[in-house]
């Protein structure tokens, strides 16, 4: 399956399509952008595989899904330090270097698929932890990443397969 996403009506407001379903999604605060750097705020443009899921357990039940799926631990985290031997992977925390915590407070990694962005290998200050997560109730504009309601999320993981792509427009 392929996964579209396509600017909306602002920049920072897209819309995800996959098979005959659609949905609203925030975008990074940058909008779309066809060159990622890191710390940026823009929307990778391109094609990128869905690597895994992770979601936390200890807020809510494994998503039903086909994707390689894990569950979030308080010790996890993602590498955004473009000096580091780890940029752009998983992380165990306490880590030496700048990084996301995955077990965030806000809610919007509860659900988070790792896309395939920067990935093979990646090149230092391109872009890091691209991810489709969960939106905020009123789709504020995310760092980089493409965001979803709760619903429209866990619709998507019901049809995604290993192997799917997202590919995200101009």
């Amino acid at each position: 399956m392929e996964i579209i996403v396509t600017r909306g009506d602002s920049p920072t407001r897209g819309r995800v399509t996959w098979g005959r379903n659609h949905a609203p999604c925030a975008l990074g605060r940058a909008g779309i952008a066809l060159i990622k750097r890191e710390g940026d705020g823009a929307t990778p443009m391109g094609r990128f595989a869905l690597r895994r899921l992770f979601y936390r357990a200890d807020r809510r039940t494994r998503p039903e899904t086909a994707l390689p799926t894990s569950p979030i631990t308080p010790n996890l985290g993602w590498c955004d330090d473009p000096t580091s031997p780890a940029y752009n992977r998983l992380v165990r925390l306490p880590c030496p270097w700048r990084h996301e915590v995955l077990a965030r407070a806000d809610g919007v990694y509860d659900l988070v698929v790792v896309l395939g962005h920067n990935d093979a290998p990646p090149e230092p200050g391109a872009g890091s932890a691209i991810f489709l997560h969960l939106a905020t109730p009123d789709l504020a504009p995310t760092e980089g990443c493409v965001a979803l309601a709760d619903a429209d999320l866990a619709d998507l993981l019901r049809a995604a397969r290993p192997g799917d792509v997202m590919t995200v427009k101009g």
